[in-house]
């Protein structure tokens, strides 16, 4: 029986990964690169993200070009307050994710496929002259979000290739639970990103199926070339302890204090129904994490 090897340089530039076979000869595996699920899939099997598959024991993203919602948003809304503030941006989305939120506002392409979605598909020039048409009603870029985008990170790097060619910003709006290889592909062609920082514990990350680790590493790196805002989403009676909040704040410090921090209201959402979080709750959390950081924003609210 062969086991699966992946193999990375420090740096992150050498990334390898071996075939897998099962102890029934014949039986072969092709293992994700993106994210630490490492999904192991047999040919013409989808990983848990629903975004890529196996063809000829490779993995590759079935959600390429495929396009579930555009739109010209306010900046803010990423949310990126620090970076062009003022000015609008093309977003961009497609389907799938590698976590399993329960209160995901965008529940409905995070968890669905192609079909479910209705998505149309779109090259990475189309994209660009979507941006490109945009710039007389203050488009600046483009910006992948609304589903993770990583998990068709080849589709952002094509699209965000083109757009720095003709002078115009990448956003990357992501949950960081991808691996570094695979954000060093990409930090080449994306000038900004908000970063979602769930929960400063590893069992709460466990329950929406990520790992601590895997995004403090990612945000670290990114902050090292990109522009980062992150952001918490507080959930009542889980993310929403002070002591964590001050942990967090101080952590986030150590790699640059004036990184902007957005804590923001959680509402109702797809499996969770408890009440919004309280504000007096956002305010005193906002309070610890100033003690920290120079920029806190409460949003949501």
């Amino acid at each position: 029986m062969e086991s699966a090897s992946i193999t990375r340089s420090e740096k992150g530039q050498e990334y390898k990964i071996s075939e897998q076979k099962t102890a029934k000869a014949g039986e072969k595996y092709a293992v994700c690169p993106v994210c630490p699920h490492h999904c192991r899939l047999k040919e013409g099997a989808v990983g848990l993200c629903r975004a890529r598959r196996c063809e000829n024991r490779q993995v590759v993203p079935v959600n390429y070009g495929m396009v579930t919602a555009l739109a010209l948003d306010p900046i803010e809304k990423k949310p990126l307050h620090f970076f062009h503030p003022g000015s609008r941006i093309l977003s961009v989305g497609s389907f799938g994710c590698n976590l399993h939120c329960p209160f995901c506002q965008n529940h409905e392409i995070a968890e669905g496929t192609a079909k479910s979605t209705g998505a149309v598909r779109m090259s990475p020039e189309e994209i660009l002259e979507a941006a490109v048409n945009l710039r007389s009603r203050g488009n600046i870029g483009v910006a992948f979000t609304y589903n993770e985008a990583l998990v068709g990170y080849e589709f952002v790097r094509d699209t965000a290739r083109l757009v720095h060619e003709v002078g115009m910003y990448n956003v990357l709006v992501t949950n960081g639970m991808a691996e570094i290889p695979i954000l060093l592909e990409l930090l080449p062609y994306i000038d900004a990103m908000n970063i979602d920082l769930k929960a400063f514990r590893p069992e709460l990350y466990k329950w929406l199926g990520g790992d601590l680790q895997t995004v403090m590493r990612f945000i670290s790196r990114a902050a090292e070339d990109a522009h980062v805002e992150l952001t918490t989403l507080i959930i009542p009676g889980k993310n929403d302890d002070l002591q964590d909040m001050e942990e967090e704040a101080a952590w986030i410090a150590e790699i640059d204090p004036e990184i902007p921090l957005h804590i923001t209201r959680y509402f109702p959402r797809h499996r969770m129904t408890e009440p919004p979080t309280d504000i007096r709750k956002m305010r005193i959390l906002m309070s610890v994490a100033k003690k920290h950081l120079k920029n806190v924003v409460l949003g949501n609210v």
